[in-house]
């Protein structure tokens, strides 16, 4: 085995190379010395202009502006203006994001809307297809609006979507990345296999949006949906998005339809007239507080471009992987992330027999990585704060644990 000093001047190297270096002090990254924050996969750091904010929002916004604040300090139009700050990062023009809701509800909105799409072309759409190794939220979610639509529930693994399509196919649900081994799946070709069979796609980003470029209008996705407290840092249970594609919103019928989406929200009309654009994604009263904590939290992208953060995140998870060869004792873990650059996220999942108690004395050292059931350690790249030193560190001190 090298020297673990090798390694640690490569990582000098590399770290003083690094164009994405100075981001780092715009995050709170506090925390014992030589702390390694390697989990924003699943929640990302605070970045430091949050707080202030927040407070500004608390005390002066809603504590002495109070109602006025609604128009005065932008409240109302929060949703669609967020949505354009985060529309560049998935590759998508202004307009067709909104913010609002989590995850769940915009998964839920987005495929009954992609169904209703379908079956407004023509009859004999009654099938949806799920990635079969999707998040379980999104297998529950996909079941329940099969069930509202009259449509049959198919998984099928994103590999095998393309000879499982048919006729009769209305939509197919899919995650960009795998959450659990971190492999990229074609979005340009499984939308383009999708939209041959005469279906729409919906696509879960939660994995990708802020960690790699995605093209959404490039590639001609239908719908999408993101979370935005992992890679883009809005905070715990900050609020998702929802993008429809912009030929499609006068067309996008919401199963939730609420007064927020209504052609004339203050009319009180007894019947329902959605809104244009959008707006039509939208449901219920924003969430004002965790909405203006993620705009203060996306000024962290300002400057930068996505395909900066793709090629750091590359480096970044082949360098942990080169440390991992290095410093790992041969046999102890197998890597489940796929190594091409083109089918990886930006993670690195290990399989490892006693993961549970390997990531607790991990992060009891200060390597802060995630275990997924039942033997997968999960270490994700956060390219805006991770640097490479702390990635051999994280090697290292997994190598000692594995002795």
């Amino acid at each position: 085995m090298s020297e673990p000093t090798e390694l640690t001047q490569k990582a000098e190297k590399l770290d003083a190379g690094d164009e994405l270096a100075s981001k780092r002090a715009e995050f709170v990254l506090d925390g014992p010395e030589g702390a390694v924050y390697l989990d924003g996969n699943s929640l990302g750091a605070l970045p430091v202009a949050v707080p202030g904010r927040v407070a500004d929002v608390v005390g002066r916004q809603w504590g002495e502006m109070r109602i006025r604040s609604w128009t005065e300090s932008g409240w109302w139009t929060a949703p669609e203006r967020i949505g354009d700050r985060i529309a560049p990062l998935v590759g998508a023009a202004a307009g067709q994001i909104v913010v609002g809701d989590s995850t769940s509800v915009n998964v839920f909105k987005a495929l009954v809307g992609a169904v209703r799409l379908a079956q407004e072309n023509g009859p004999g759409r009654d099938e949806i297809l799920v990635d079969a190794t999707t998040f379980p939220t999104d297998g529950y979610i996909a079941g329940s609006a099969a069930r509202m639509t009259g449509c049959a529930l198919r998984p099928v693994e994103p590999s095998e979507v393309p000879g499982a399509l048919g006729e009769r196919t209305a939509a197919v649900l899919l995650n960009h990345v795998d959450y659990r081994t971190g492999r990229l799946h074609d979005l340009p070709s499984l939308t383009a296999a999708v939209h041959a069979a005469g279906a729409y796609a919906v696509w879960d980003l939660c994995h990708s949006a802020g960690a790699l470029p995605v093209g959404l209008d490039a590639h001609g996705v239908d719908l999408a949906v993101g979370c935005t407290y992992k890679y883009l840092n809005g905070g715990p249970g900050s609020p998702a998005y929802l993008y429809v594609r912009a030929d499609l919103q006068d067309r996008f019928d919401s199963p939730l339809p609420g007064w927020n989406s209504h052609a004339e929200p203050f009319g009180m009309r007894s019947a329902y007239t959605p809104a244009e654009g959008a707006v039509r994604g939208r449901v219920g009263t924003p969430d004002i507080l965790s909405m203006l904590a993620l705009e203060a939290a996306l000024e962290v992208w300002d400057g930068v471009t996505v395909e900066a953060v793709r090629a750091k995140s590359l480096a970044l998870t082949d360098f942990f992987l080169e440390c991992v060869g290095e410093y790992v004792p041969e046999g102890r873990v197998e890597c489940l992330t796929p190594l091409p650059h083109a089918e990886r996220g930006s993670q690195v999942a290990l399989r490892c027999a006693d993961a549970g108690p390997v990531m607790r004395r991990l992060i009891d050292r200060g390597v802060v990585g995630d275990f997924r059931h039942p033997d997968v350690l999960r270490f994700g790249f956060t390219p805006l704060y991770v640097g490479f030193a702390d990635v051999e560190r994280a090697a290292r001190v997994l190598a000692e644990e594995l002795r």
